[in-house]
């Protein structure tokens, strides 16, 4: 369970998104019984984010068992190229890329330079930097185009799911009806006794983007349950952003289970 935590920490903690400026959006719109899969798939595709760059600040919780822990990251992003983020005073930093995953570790001296195998695995689906960048801002994991869906519907969101699931991977995506960004999205692996949830909890409006501002992810594997709570703030869109990254030298490299 503890590289599962690795993996999803790493993963996961490069969200962040609210500012000054921001509108919380009140999400008061009503599901209708009429859509379709195919109507609610183009509206979610219309709603993905258009800008260049993003900065913020996040606030980041961390339940694992009996223990919790807090941590304030800066995140910056360039669209389909980068996910940057520094804990506070350097302490950590990441950098994710189209073909890398690198941080490093200033308290322990150790860091992590590969790819996206890690998280593949752990996960059970293949990940790559445009699936990773879509979670991130409340976007469906997977493109909708290239499967057939169903949909039905709860009082709340639409339910969105593969006409014919998989053994190994259950999956349900429940939309908004307000602005068609996640509700939340659910990942069974009945096999391997694993479960990953994210759910959205709230949304704001940025500069006309719809973006996530509050996010909560629950990860369970065989009765070993992890959560973080993600709070979004300090947002700005389309400025100059810098992603400086050099792992100090001296440190040692995190080697994983499956490279041993």
């Amino acid at each position: 369970m503890r590289i599962l935590q690795i993996g999803i920490v790493c993963f996961l903690m490069t969200l962040g998104i609210s500012c000054k400026s921001a509108r919380s959006i009140v999400a008061n719109g009503k599901v209708d019984s009429k859509l379709t899969a195919k109507q609610l798939i183009r509206e979610s595709g219309r709603r993905d984010a258009r800008f260049k760059t993003l900065q913020a600040r996040v606030k980041i919780d961390i339940i694992d068992g009996f223990k919790e822990s807090g941590y304030t990251l800066n995140l910056r992003m360039e669209t389909d190229k980068t996910i940057w983020l520094s804990a506070t005073l350097g302490l950590a930093r990441a950098m994710i890329t189209p073909n890398r995953v690198q941080f490093y570790d200033k308290i322990n001296n150790q860091y992590f330079d590969g790819d996206y195998k890690l998280l593949s695995d752990l996960l059970g689906i293949e990940l790559n930097f445009k699936k990773v960048q879509s979670l991130l801002l409340g976007e469906s994991l997977f493109d909708l185009k290239e499967d057939t869906y169903v949909i039905s519907n709860n009082a709340a969101s639409y339910i969105l799911q593969p006409k014919n699931q998989s053994a190994a991977l259950e999956l349900f995506l429940l939309f908004n009806p307000s602005h068609f960004k996640m509700d939340s999205q659910q990942l069974l692996q009945p096999l391997k006794k694993r479960f990953l949830q994210i759910d959205y909890t709230g949304y704001q409006e940025v500069k006309k983007e719809i973006v996530p501002q509050n996010i909560k992810i629950i990860a369970l594997e065989d009765n070993d349950e992890f959560n973080v709570m993600m709070e979004y703030k300090s947002v700005s869109i389309n400025e100059e952003v810098r992603f400086p990254f050099n792992i100090p030298s001296g440190f040692d490299k995190i080697i994983l289970d499956n490279e041993k």
